[in-house]
């Protein structure tokens, strides 16, 4: 696969308080692989507001291409309120936001050998569905699905046709529970016709699921000074998506997607624009691999 991903749904503002970060899972997970040095096309929109021109800006600055970001001057950008109990986050997210009005984005260009990226939280809407559906349609047996079930925005009958005869899809164990009794990945992948089932269980790591069976397990790093949990599971997404890309094998892939999962705890929100944390990753690896 190319360089090139396609990322579609949510930017918003993950709000602590009156203290308000950047964030969204799809966002989240371009601004990783921007950082590891691709190129991802990131579709979405803001509003015609004082954050719809702070996210363009930081996408600016980050390097990443704004060209399929629209702007809506009906709906604002999106906002959060989180709040975090025992370092882990809960979120009220508010309804009629810009990202629930995605255009059918222009000038893609080539995207014959590209891997597709969605979530779920965008799609409870019927614009954004609608245009999300119609991309995907082009990525056949290269479309990656990251579950995020934020009540009230979901429900099984929405949720099931996208998941689908995915090539993967991520989930939380919590997550799968809700989905199939036994929260099984490998039920989960005969049941959606998916290719691979990745499963995330926290400080348990993480495992990878087929429709035949468990293919692969994973123990996460300790992590040391915590300070809360915001965002580790699209970091964990970014590592994912990059190692598929890439063709890293599975036990690379996982043990590399956790540790820097468990990098991210350490600061406060979702991304960093440090550049020099992923060029310090990036070097990490490529140092294993030559003494690998």
């Amino acid at each position: 696969m190319d360089r090139f991903p396609v990322i579609i749904g949510e930017v918003l503002f993950d709000c602590f308080g009156a203290d308000c970060t950047l964030g969204g899972a799809p966002f989240n997970v371009a601004w990783h692989l921007q950082g590891f040095g691709l190129a991802p096309r990131f579709v979405s929109r803001v509003g015609e507001d004082a954050l719809g021109a702070e996210v363009l800006a930081r996408m600016a600055d980050w390097g990443m291409d704004c060209r399929w970001v629209g702007r809506d001057a009906d709906h604002p950008t999106g906002r959060v309120a989180v709040s975090v109990v025992g370092g882990q986050p809960s979120y009220d997210i508010l309804p009629a936001q810009a990202y629930d009005y995605v255009a059918p984005p222009t000038a893609l260009g080539d995207c014959a050998d590209s891997l597709f990226y969605h979530g779920s939280l965008a799609a409870r809407s019927e614009v954004t569905r609608a245009t999300l559906l119609g991309l995907r349609a082009a990525f056949a047996g290269r479309v990656f699905v990251d579950v995020n079930l934020r009540a009230p925005w979901w429900s099984a009958d929405s949720l099931w046709p996208l998941l689908l005869d995915a090539a993967w899809l991520k989930l939380n164990d919590e997550e799968a529970m809700r989905l199939v009794e036994d929260g099984e990945g490998s039920h989960l992948a005969r049941e959606r016709r998916a290719g691979q089932v990745i499963l995330t269980r926290g400080a348990e790591g993480a495992d990878v699921y087929d429709g035949h069976g468990h293919l692969q397990h994973v123990t996460p790093p300790v992590v040391g000074g915590l300070v809360d949990t915001v965002g580790a599971g699209d970091a964990f997404s970014a590592v994912v998506v990059l190692g598929l890309i890439e063709g890293w094998s599975w036990p690379l892939l996982l043990g590399r997607a956790v540790t820097f999962a468990a990098r991210v705890c350490t600061w406060r929100g979702a991304l960093s624009d440090d550049r020099t944390i992923y060029e310090e990753i990036v070097r990490e690896w490529r140092g294993a691999e030559t003494h690998g």
